[in-house]
């Protein structure tokens, strides 16, 4: 695929579109975008994109469309119905939808795309917005084989790990269950780093020495939740995310659901989600997931 003819439709600025649509300008892409937010799409004009009036607008002479959408309704209502762009792309066209959402609503989006003669890949991502500014993002991609080979030159430009998960839905089904178990252990950790404080063992130290024992994991290694052991992380910089408290809740609350369908035991997730839960209803919402460490420090035992 040589980059300077081809042209990506990308669908959604926020805190992760933007600058995975800055990295395909980056490569030489011609990208036009478009979101509800004119600041957003003119910040993006400015790098270099064609700020469109629509998602139509912006799919004229696509043969690539990239989402990164807030929930599955949102993916739905673009995509599929008589209004939906399914029906107004080309066929052969690839639709690589990069949005958190339901497999249900994933597996929807290929049956359409499959209807209206298109390639789809359900590719939601991993690694936040510091990856996505780095174009080192993780990609959980269902979907078929020849969908996936053809998007390899787009999703490159965006990420570092590139994964085949599985046939439609399946790229949903993994992000599912990698978030279910970043949020299992990032409340563990928090734990573990709160009971050592209050037992006069400094956050630090105490991290140094799990990160070199069984205890290792990506929250002590990457994001560490205790304030002013990682000068990056979050933690030490007011919770600013990051990764909201408010989408955990619902990335959790789409693999209990789907637990829930498919009779599959998920006793951590369960309490998992209640904290994340508990943790919106104090206002916490838009603060970063890792914070969860001060709900767990006031709780009592």
């Amino acid at each position: 695929m040589s980059s300077q003819n081809t042209t990506v439709a990308f669908i959604g600025l926020g805190n992760m579109g933007a600058p995975m649509a800055k990295n395909l300008l980056s490569s030489g892409l011609q990208v036009r975008a478009y979101d509800l937010m004119p600041e957003l799409l003119q910040s993006l004009a400015r790098e270099g994109a064609y700020a469109a009036h629509s998602a139509h607008d912006a799919c004229e002479g696509a043969s690539i469309v990239v989402s990164m959408l807030p929930a599955g309704k949102h993916v739905a209502s673009l995509f599929m119905g008589d209004e939906g762009l399914c029906g107004r792309l080309a066929k052969g066209s690839l639709i690589i939808d990069s949005s958190t959402i339901d497999a249900e609503t994933a597996r929807a989006l290929h049956e359409s795309c499959e209807n209206h003669g298109l390639f789809c890949l359900d590719s939601p991502v991993s690694g936040g917005v510091v990856a996505a500014q780095a174009g080192t993002l993780a990609f959980m991609c269902g979907g078929s084989s020849e969908a996936f080979d053809k998007a390899q030159p787009i999703l490159n430009a965006m990420g570092k790990n590139i994964f085949h998960a599985g046939p439609a839905g399946a790229g949903q089904v993994a992000k599912m269950c990698n978030n279910m178990l970043l949020a299992i252990h990032m409340i563990g950790t928090s734990e573990a780093l709160t009971l050592g404080e209050k037992n006069g063992v400094n956050a630090s130290t105490l991290s140094e020495i799990m990160r070199a024992s069984s205890g290792d994991n990506w929250s002590l290694e990457k994001y560490n939740p205790f304030p002013g052991v990682m000068p990056t992380a979050p933690a030490s910089n007011n919770y600013e995310p990051g990764f909201m408290v408010d989408l955990m809740a619902k990335d959790l609350g789409l693999a209990i659901d789907n637990a829930k369908s498919n009779d599959a035991g998920t006793p951590l997730g369960k309490l998992a989600q209640s904290l994340f839960i508990e943790k919106q209803a104090a206002g916490d919402g838009k603060r970063d997931f890792s914070s969860i460490i001060e709900l767990i420090a006031n709780k009592p035992h």
